[in-house]
């Protein structure tokens, strides 16, 4: 059975509180487990959530801040020491390679797993899988920064009541959808197009074409907002969204489901970023994230 859902292990902003784990972010999807920005505590914060190491396939890092990348060095050798069988690939802004080799190889462990270092070098595609391209995207921060989209292919829906008037049935639907045409009857006569998922993960930024272009059409879009609007000046100056700004994006590229997250400490009513969203004008479904808390993509 096919899953897909967002697991949030972390969800503070710079340090961790009492109630909120650094940043760490599983997306299921499928058999596949997409493993964002694993900040310090996320081994633990993986065993509260019933996350295994097995489950990890690939670990995108958007920064090297402590708070999105410090869980590394223990995230690398926990897939070592269970032996995870499949390859886990790795993927980060190439400036920051000094950085990743420093957490790969923090202490001395045994390697037992293939991991294979994919640097992000500039916008556009990283890897193409059955089940989605993985795309990166350039932010605004004080130090470089990109976000992550996953995009899976588009398919076909096939439509009973079509099916029914050319008197396909049984077996022979199999048969079409196989070879795209049965007795002078295409697939795309019976059928509609059903338009991929879409996902985005955009954290430490200010505004600019990057945040646009990754949250374009998503169906979920995790994004930033340490910030609440009054502190707008704060958010700009150190590289950050507010709340309404993460809004006003999803707003205005129709996004289906934005999940809010990363908040400073300054704040305790995680309320105050719902009304500043919603205040915004945007009118999907909306999460202000809690740790451990387990987020479904919105049905195709």
């Amino acid at each position: 059975m096919s899953v897909r859902e967002l697991v949030v292990l972390g969800t503070a902003s710079q340090v961790p509180t009492r109630h909120r784990n650094h940043n760490g972010y599983l997306l299921r999807w499928d058999g596949q487990g997409v493993l964002f920005d694993p900040g310090e505590g996320t081994q633990r914060q993986m065993l509260r959530a019933g996350v295994a190491a097995h489950d990890i396939d690939r670990i995108c890092v958007t920064h090297f801040h402590g708070d999105h990348s410090l869980g590394l060095a223990g995230v690398i050798q926990r897939i070592n020491l269970d032996q995870v069988p499949h390859p886990v690939a790795a993927h980060f802004p190439a400036s920051g390679q000094r950085y990743f080799d420093r957490l790969r190889h923090a202490t001395a462990y045994r390697e037992t797993v293939s991991l294979t270092e994919v640097p992000v070098l500039a916008d556009g595609p990283l890897a193409v899988t059955e089940g989605y391209t993985l795309a990166a995207y350039k932010l605004s921060h004080p130090v470089e920064s990109y976000g992550y989209r996953l995009t899976e292919p588009d398919g076909r829906r096939l439509l009973p009541a079509l099916l029914a008037e050319h008197g396909i049935k049984g077996p022979d639907v199999g048969r079409l959808q196989r070879e795209g045409v049965l007795d002078g009857v295409t697939l795309d006569e019976v059928s509609e197009v059903r338009r991929g998922q879409r996902f985005a993960f955009v954290m430490d930024t200010r505004l600019c074409d990057g945040v646009h272009t990754l949250a374009e059409g998503a169906d979920m879009l995790v994004i930033e907002s340490t910030f609440l609007d009054e502190d707008v000046r704060l958010a700009t100056d150190h590289g950050h969204l507010t709340a309404g700004q993460a809004a006003r994006v999803a707003r205005e590229a129709g996004v289906r489901h934005l999940v809010l997250t990363h908040f400073s400490q300054r704040y305790n009513d995680p309320a105050d970023f719902e009304r500043q969203a919603r205040a915004a004008g945007f009118e999907g479904e909306l999460s202000i994230a809690q740790d451990l808390m387990r987020v479904p993509l919105p049905k195709r």
